[in-house]
């Protein structure tokens, strides 16, 4: 991963993540994460096609694997950019890539009132478990996370 591709996974996070459910990575996070040789990152310019400079990205999603299997750990658009199908162009990449490396299923979790659940229950993906008061929010409630999971084989 090049400095250009940290600092466009960075700007597209900073203005992607809401503060309030403290979801967005530091850089440190995502730099050491994506040192590990079954994580990776894709990124997606605005058109949905490849990039030449990182610089034009405005998606992201790193994603880790392992045997038989993938997990979104972070996905995002910058909200700009938001509506015009390049969330569904980045998943159907992600789906597409796992394919290839052997995964016959795709998760990801998310808080439960995550507004993205309708782009990824329209991408496939199906509730498979509950995590009650998973995430702290800054008031001091608790909520909790859904894990979704997506049957590659099926795709």
């Amino acid at each position: 991963m090049t400095d250009a591709e940290l600092d466009a996974i960075m700007r597209i996070m900073d203005s992607a993540f809401d503060p309030q459910w403290g979801e967005a990575w530091t850089r440190n996070q995502v730099s050491s994460a994506l040192m590990l040789s079954n994580t990776h990152a894709t990124l997606i310019a605005a058109d949905g096609e490849d990039m030449h400079d990182p610089a034009e990205a405005e998606g992201f999603a790193i994603v880790r694997a392992a045997p038989g299997e993938e997990e979104i750990l972070l996905i995002a658009v910058n909200p700009p950019v938001r509506r015009k199908g390049l969330g569904a162009r980045l998943i159907a990449s992600l789906a597409a890539d796992a394919r290839l490396r052997g995964a016959e299923r795709l998760f990801l979790e998310m808080r439960e009132n995550n507004p993205a659940r309708t782009l990824y229950e329209a991408q496939g993906f199906v509730p498979i478990g509950r995590r009650k008061n998973y995430y702290s929010l800054g008031d001091g409630a608790r909520m909790d996370a859904i894990t979704f999971g997506l049957e590659l084989s099926t795709q």
